[in-house]
């Protein structure tokens, strides 16, 4: 266990919450990956560029990427300076709502 441990969201529970709230919703893929298709609501911030990331630390930031993996480790980076963060388990092979 990592002394940052993610916190963790479901794929179901992410899209409820997209439904009632405007949240930030990171997908930290390679623009590739990105472009292949991505949640509509998610901004593109590959992991390799995740310890620039300067966004308010007032709110959670949601991760998603293929499989969890690497947003695990950008939600333990995130965490590590002082953001809170939700890693949506399984990524993108088990989310099925809406992809643009």
């Amino acid at each position: 266990m990592s002394l940052h441990e993610a916190k963790e969201i479901s794929p179901d529970e992410l899209e409820e919450l997209l439904k009632k709230d405007a949240i930030t919703l990171l997908d930290v893929r390679v623009v590739e990956q990105y472009q292949s298709g991505h949640i509509k609501e998610a901004l593109n911030f590959p992991l390799a560029n995740i310890t620039n990331y300067q966004g308010s630390k007032d709110k959670p930031i949601y991760l998603v990427c293929r499989t969890g993996n690497k947003s695990e480790q950008a939600a333990e980076i995130l965490q590590a300076k002082g953001y809170q963060t939700f890693n949506m388990t399984g990524g993108m092979h088990q989310w099925f709502g809406e992809i643009v």
